[in-house]
């Protein structure tokens, strides 16, 4: 594990940005995996303005989201197709039929999940899995519990992930309680990943993540077992990091 502090949200969002545009780089048709929320957000701004100065270009590449709210078409201003496409997709060269999200208003959900896991296998994996994480160590939408799903399937949302997520919404109430998202393997196979965390509420999370500790009660702290994982943090999400806690295998940088 390759852990990164860089000295605020935008440092570390540019590096994130670098770092994709890289991959794409050396590989013009990568498979990226995407992750939404607020903390990519500077990230997909960045990569759309090296994208308009032509230093990327998205016309081969392949994107499969991680997650999608069930029972939201994706025209909802909530749903997760409505938010690529207008924090991201609209603004680059990406073809449509090389964008892969969920489908929240499925008639069969169990299908919809098969059918992604075998896109994803069909494009032979990702090559480079962007992640966030909740305030609970959740990836994805796979939440803290005894068992965690290994593919693609439809979960159940805690109240603490629904409560984060209400502030994008009008009610808590509004808020769906169930979600598909990848499962922790598929996530897993990804060639590359890279999480990245920002602010002091996702402190306690990151700690746990990178403790040297696993659970599944912590779902980030599996990444711990993944040979190429970059954990790119602000100063503020860094700030409970015990490097004596730290695996010896652990490479610990921090940016001026």
């Amino acid at each position: 594990m390759r852990i990164i502090v860089e000295k605020d949200y935008h440092a570390m969002s540019k590096k994130a940005a670098l770092m994709v545009a890289s991959q794409i780089t050396l590989k013009p048709d990568s498979n990226l995996g995407l992750a939404t929320g607020g903390t990519p957000l500077a990230m997909y701004d960045k990569l759309i303005e090296m994208y308009r100065e032509d230093e990327v270009d998205f016309k081969e590449v392949q994107s499969f989201n991680l997650d999608e709210y069930c029972g939201l078409e994706a025209d909802h201003p909530n749903s997760y197709h409505y938010y690529m496409n207008d924090n991201f997709f609209n603004d680059i060269n990406i073809k449509k039929e090389n964008i892969h999200i969920p489908d929240g208003s499925a008639e069969d959900f169990a299908e919809e999940c098969r059918n992604y896991e075998e896109s994803i296998k069909n494009a032979r994996g990702i090559d480079l899995q962007i992640l966030g994480i909740g305030s609970n160590g959740h990836i994805g939408f796979n939440e803290p519990a005894e068992n965690l799903n290994v593919a693609t399937e439809v979960v159940d949302l805690t109240e603490e992930t629904i409560e984060a997520n209400s502030r994008y919404f009008d009610s808590k109430d509004e808020v769906p309680k169930k979600a598909i998202s990848m499962g922790m393997a598929t996530i897993l196979k990804a060639d590359r990943i890279i999480l990245l965390a920002s602010g002091k509420s996702k402190a306690e999370a990151i700690k746990r993540t990178v403790s040297g500790k696993i659970s599944t009660q912590v779902p980030a702290s599996l990444l711990q077992t993944h040979p190429q994982i970059t954990v790119l943090l602000d100063r503020e999400a860094a700030s409970l990091i015990n490097k004596e806690e730290l695996s010896a295998d652990c490479h610990f940088e921090v940016c001026k």
